[in-house]
């Protein structure tokens, strides 16, 4: 069986200024902005959400689809997926548009300047939920706006269990429309960040927002993640990273930890902490795809950070 991740496929081109923004921005003239930043140090990494969390996922033995659109320069991400047999059969290729992108400059006090063009993610909706043959579970990850509303009530009306992970996509949406995606979702999954804003904007708290759903699961980085499912709460330790080399895409990576237990029927306890060491093993790597393990190396690890064996 198989989870569709509906979210963004996109670029991540990363540069690193070798100074401090806060030296070439002149406050009282903060109006009047007109600045160029030498980037000695580039490099282009594969990402966004849908794709992040299909590498995770097949990482740890699953089979995790994403559905995304993309555009006319996808060809080497393609390539990438395919090399490592992820199954690309729900991605439609915009010819028209670029493939979405982020551009993203780093000082040495790690402020960012962030420059996205979504491109083909904007077509979101155009692709389409399947029904429930050969689905186990879906996932609605930041993407296109319409189209997350549409996949969400498509996963709903199919009858496929759905974790609706919002992530940077949840400042698009009112109270009203949160309160339909927590209506049709089956767990949901944020930052501790995000999880105040939803809460906020549908004024529902945590226990609240838990009740109507199996679990809901929000994560606090170094200081673990808590699942809020059964009634209780169940508090995930974090992993100890090798290394912080880049903090991008470690949510995704717990998410694909998070789907794998699910997705086979794993108690809250191992799959946070599988989701947990995913995160770990993720920071210590740059980019988004470019941590890899064997099982055996990932039951090895999990046994040194949790003191039990998976």
């Amino acid at each position: 069986m198989t989870a569709l991740v509906c979210g963004s496929i996109a670029f991540d081109t990363v540069m690193v200024f070798p100074g401090r923004f806060r030296d070439h921005i002149l406050p009282d003239r903060i109006h009047l902005l007109n600045v160029s930043f030498l980037v000695p140090s580039m490099r282009r990494n594969f990402g966004g959400c849908a794709g992040n969390i299909a590498y995770g996922l097949g990482l740890l033995g699953g089979a995790g689809a994403p559905m995304a659109t993309v555009g006319h320069d996808f060809g080497p991400y393609r390539q990438w997926l395919l090399d490592r047999a992820i199954d690309l059969g729900h991605v439609l290729v915009v010819e028209e548009e670029f493939t979405a992108q982020a551009f993203i400059t780093t000082d040495l006090d790690d402020n960012q300047i962030t420059a996205f063009h979504p491109g083909a993610m904007s077509h979101a909706h155009v692709n389409r939920v399947p029904d429930a043959a050969g689905i186990s579970l879906g996932v609605v990850a930041p993407d296109g706006r319409d189209g997350m509303l549409e996949h969400a009530e498509q996963f709903a009306a199919a009858g496929i269990p759905m974790l609706f992970d919002p992530g940077q996509g949840l400042p698009m949406f009112g109270g009203e429309e949160l309160r339909g995606f927590i209506a049709k979702a089956t767990w949901i999954a944020v930052n501790d960040y995000e999880g105040q804003l939803l809460a906020e904007r549908t004024g529902w708290s945590h226990r609240e927002i838990a009740g109507r759903v199996r679990a809901l699961i929000v994560t606090k980085g170094a200081e673990g993640s808590v699942i809020h499912a059964d009634g209780r709460e169940y508090l995930i330790p974090a992993a100890r990273p090798e290394a912080l080399v880049d903090p991008t895409g470690c949510g995704d990576a717990y998410r694909s930890g998070l789907i794998f237990g699910l997705m086979n029927g794993l108690d809250w306890e191992t799959t946070g902490r599988i989701a947990s060491l995913m995160g770990a093993i993720k920071i210590a790597h740059a980019g988004t795809q470019h941590h890899a393990f064997t099982m055996d190396e990932f039951r090895d690890r999990f046994r040194v950070a949790f003191g039990r064996s998976l």
